[in-house]
């Protein structure tokens, strides 16, 4: 059915469809639903399929074999947040964009007149005159414009940069060295990154789809929640929901293998202008492994600049009444909260915000480091699987995942972890050596892989001629079991579909977003 088609049907009877789901806690099949809404087949099969892209859900099998969606009990949205984390960005967000106009305005304006001052102090130390007597101030401040001049250029590389385009995001010194050399980053972005971190990407959900959609199309049209596990490192419950989304927004098929194992179709994504369709997979999770979060993302030298400046600002704010006020003959209320409390607190936040975000980054690293261990033993995990091993020990689990992250403390602990976790969600067998050792098998990893490659060679979705036949709606159940022990019996070879176990790989958060904003840099910049 076409795409604004589906839609405009669900939008006709969504509150009939989200009603009867509500009624039966969010758990019904197409029979279901056209029990209670009293539609046609077709339009409960395409309303459920549309509210999957927007509600969180996910598609299971019943125990008579029915494709059956489970929806959370109260229909909510997917990306919907709690309220106080809602509350608790914008308030943060705000917070930044204020501290950083403030950053803007007083941490150059107080450079320069604390330069002013300061210099203008030790010139009236080395005269031995007092500004009571002399006026010094106002000498030093004539002085000050025909021997210390601020030097336009400097300015402008402060508020611009050659090529640079405003509301441009800085996302730390590897992104920097990608840079043609005259997309020289402004001087105040590293500020910001000092305070704030260096900016996160913030993906699009179609761009984040790009690597799924070229896994989809490399894999024929068809993929299971094991190969989507394979590709995204998500625990098992998150690519079941993932999967569910895929097939509202992407027009996904769910089918039932004969094992009963749930395979999707995309038979949309495989029709194109250019004949059959080839396409690259993507690399797969241990292939995608996350770098560590840096507190700034600047060079030491651009870090060492900033603090210089701050530090100058604090110790000359803070020292103002002892050195710089009896010299010049500054002083009163208005003089020493312009130039010292304003200062003081400024300069304090400055240095204060980064000490408290770097706790934060500590919490997100280790939570990356623990995505990574994931990633690498799924490499380690899927390979033994697909090429029918003996199963993994812990042992040669650890000694795996730690050899190929020689850059992280990979603990034991946090493999025992991660093996028992994936051990729960795959519902893997897990048994005792002679000497007590416990090995874990993952049959349904190879299950769901066999049963995504009998679709494929079963529907051809790439436009190539029909091979074996390993299904046919034709056969009598006997037939059909006895074609599917053959199917399983036989030697398939799935390690094609495994790039690469052995080795791992790390890609940075900016390249999801690097096309678009490529793009975007190529427009002509506006005057």
């Amino acid at each position: 059915m076409d795409s604004a088609l589906t839609r405009i049907t669900v939008a006709e009877h969504q509150a009939d469809i989200m009603a009867a789901l509500r009624r039966m806690d969010g758990r019904a099949t197409v029979g279901d639903v056209v029990a209670a809404t009293g539609l046609g087949s077709n339009d409960a099969e395409a309303g459920l399929k549309v509210l999957l892209e927007d509600r969180r859900g996910h598609i299971a099998v019943s125990e008579s074999g029915e494709i059956l969606y489970t929806f959370d009990p109260k229909l909510i949205r997917r990306g919907t947040e709690p309220a106080l984390v809602r509350v608790r960005r914008a308030a943060w967000n705000a917070f930044v964009r204020a501290f950083k106009a403030w950053i803007v305005i007083t941490l150059v304006v107080y450079f320069v007149i604390f330069v002013v001052l300061v210099i203008a102090a030790l010139l009236a130390s080395q005269r031995g005159g007092d500004s009571r007597r002399g006026g010094g101030w106002g000498r030093g401040g004539h002085r000050r414009g025909g021997v210390f001049p601020v030097p336009n250029f400097w300015l402008w590389y402060w508020i611009w940069g050659p090529r640079w385009r405003l509301g441009r995001p800085y996302y730390g010194r590897r992104w920097e060295r990608t840079l043609p050399k005259d997309d020289r980053v402004p001087f105040y972005k590293k500020v910001f990154a000092f305070v704030f971190g260096p900016d996160r990407p913030r993906p699009t959900r179609q761009q984040l789809d790009r690597g799924t959609l070229r896994l989809i199309r490399a894999r024929k049209g068809v993929l299971t929640t094991a190969e989507l596990v394979e590709y995204t490192g998500l625990p098992l419950p998150e690519a079941e929901e993932e999967m569910a989304r895929l097939v509202g927004a992407y027009g996904g098929e769910p089918r039932i293998s004969p094992e009963g194992e749930l395979v999707y179709a995309f038979p949309e994504l495989m029709v194109s202008a250019h004949g059959a369709v080839s396409v690259r997979e993507p690399n797969p999770a241990w292939l995608r492994l996350e770098y560590p979060l840096e507190l700034t993302g600047n060079t030491p030298g651009a870090n060492a600049a900033v603090v210089g400046i701050n530090a100058f600002n604090l110790a000359a704010a803070a020292s103002a009444p002892w050195f710089i006020f009896p010299r010049l003959g500054i002083g009163g209320p208005a003089a020493f909260v312009g130039l010292v409390i304003v200062p003081v607190v400024f300069s304090a936040m400055f240095f204060g915000v980064p000490l408290l975000r770097m706790l934060s980054v500590k919490r997100d690293n280790r939570r990356r480091a623990g995505r990574n261990v994931r990633k690498v033993l799924l490499g380690f995990v899927y390979r033994d699987a697909l090429e029918g091993g003996e199963g993994v020990t812990l042992e040669a689990a650890h000694a795996h995942v730690a050899s190929r992250l020689e850059q992280q403390k990979v603990t034991r602990r946090a493999v025992e972890a991660a093996l028992h976790a994936l051990a729960a969600e795959f519902d893997a067998e897990v048994s005792p050596d002679p000497d007590g050792t416990l090995r874990f098998r993952f049959p349904e990893v190879r299950k769901q892989f066999a049963a995504g490659e009998a679709l494929r060679q079963s529907l051809h979705l790439e436009g190539r001629r029909p091979g074996d036949i390993v299904y046919s709606s034709a056969d009598t159940p006997a037939e059909a079991d006895a074609r599917d022990l053959a199917a399983l019996d036989r030697e398939l070879d799935l390690t094609p579909y495994l790039p690469a176990p052995d080795r791992i790989g790390f890609e940075d958060d900016y390249e999801v977003v690097a096309f678009d904003e490529e793009l975007r840099r190529r427009q002509p910049v506006r005057a």
